[in-house]
């Protein structure tokens, strides 16, 4: 199965909520957070799923509905104890426990004061760790090994925390994306866009780039706040994309211009430059001084054999000199040799490839002229057999 991919596009910034939301939005069936929650034996709220349409957008809101009215803070010993004593898989608690580290270290850092001593606060309450450890046992079900993340809007103004009246963005979510330089972007909206508990979350988990890929599902989560835009955050889930990419080598070539050298000694020259391992070698009729018909000799060599097959030329032909360019970069496709079933028994074929993608399929000459002397058939009737057996056989070639 390959490899899942998700990347959050964040066009209205980003809350543990929306990224949760989104997931479930995607396909995360709201029954296995449920049961992946359940494992931390927190209590004190029910999750309740709603469906909405803003401003012509379909979309989920998760809703974590408070059942006790009242919620200790939490210092960060007491959530990793949590998770800890859970029987949520490795994986999912040290993920999850990496994302409340990081948000200690960032809280601490900002109110200048050890890590054990801090207070969760509006984090600490149950849906923060609804939000933070949802968010990583849903990737985990859905089986995503890479997560990616878009640029985020950071807008304006100020907010009330337990801690009083404080800039937009707040000094812990600008602490936690200045901790992996994460991108943002300026926003005209005077209010908190991105929230500590989203930062956190997308600081540990994601890389902010957006990663070639064939999305399968799209899911929207929305935000509690209102706005002239739909204020939400999408989801795209799929798998890697890998655009197929030529091969590249260096060659170098070698040219000479022959006014009196016969057809046979051009020919063994040809002949001793391959062996030699020459990749390509051609003729070419030119005229040179005083209209005289000559043929310039072309050579393509691998770079390290310059010097092999350039004293085969001084050798071989009547040259004086030579002319060689510097090494070139050269782009090439693959190749690869099959063999294909016909009436007249097994036939190569040479494929063209590129990537895992077959270009172009040929006959191999030699094959097909074989089969025409033997049992007496026109070569143009055994290449055509050939391509079709070939088409037919699979490979990718369609011609």
């Amino acid at each position: 199965m390959p490899s899942r991919i998700v990347y959050f596009d964040c066009f209205s910034g980003a809350g543990g909520d929306m990224l949760l939301s989104a997931l479930l939005d995607a396909g995360l069936p709201l029954e296995r957070l449920q049961a992946e929650l359940d494992k931390l034996q927190l209590e004190g709220y029910e999750l309740e799923l709603e469906h909405q349409v803003r401003h012509g957008i379909a979309g989920s809101k998760l809703h974590v509905r408070d059942t006790l009215g009242a919620h200790p803070a939490r210092h960060p010993q007491d959530v990793y104890a949590l998770i800890e004593a859970s029987t949520l898989p490795p994986e999912v608690k040290a993920r999850s426990r990496a994302v409340f580290a990081r948000l200690a270290r960032a809280e601490a850092s900002v109110h200048g004061i050890p890590e054990d001593e801090i207070h969760f606060h509006e984090v600490g309450a149950v849906d923060s760790i609804v939000d933070i450890v949802g968010v990583v046992a849903g990737l985990h079900a859905l089986d995503v090994t890479a997560v990616y993340a878009s640029p985020l809007p950071l807008g304006g103004g100020f907010i009330e925390i337990e801690h009083g009246r404080l800039p937009v963005p707040a000094p812990a979510t600008l602490a936690l994306l200045s901790e992996v330089g994460a991108p943002t972007v300026p926003h005209p909206a005077q209010t908190e866009l991105v929230t500590p508990t989203a930062a956190a979350i997308l600081a540990e988990l994601a890389r902010f780039q957006r990663p070639p890929m064939k999305v399968h599902a799209v899911g929207i989560g929305f935000g509690d706040k209102q706005f002239p835009w739909p204020n939400g955050l999408r989801v795209w889930l799929g798998e890697p994309f890998h655009p197929a990419q030529p091969e590249a080598d260096q060659v170098v070539l070698l040219e000479c211009n022959l006014d009196d050298v016969t057809g046979e000694a051009l020919g063994y020259t040809m002949e001793r430059l391959f062996a030699a391992g020459a990749l390509d070698v051609w003729f070419t009729p030119i005229f040179m001084k005083k209209n005289r018909p000559a043929t310039m000799l072309s050579v393509l060599a691998p770079a390290g054999e310059a010097e092999t097959l350039g004293l085969i030329l001084l050798r071989e032909t009547p040259t004086l000199g030579l002319r060689i360019t510097p090494p070139m970069h050269r782009w090439k496709t693959g190749r690869r040799v099959r063999e294909v079933q016909t009436v007249w028994g097994a036939v190569r074929v040479k494929e063209k490839l590129l990537g895992d993608e077959v270009l172009a399929a040929a006959p191999e000459y030699e094959d097909c002229a074989r089969i025409a002397r033997e049992h007496g058939v026109p070569l143009a009737q055994v290449y055509t057999a050939v391509q079709s057996a070939a088409t037919e056989e699979g490979g990718g070639y369609q011609p």
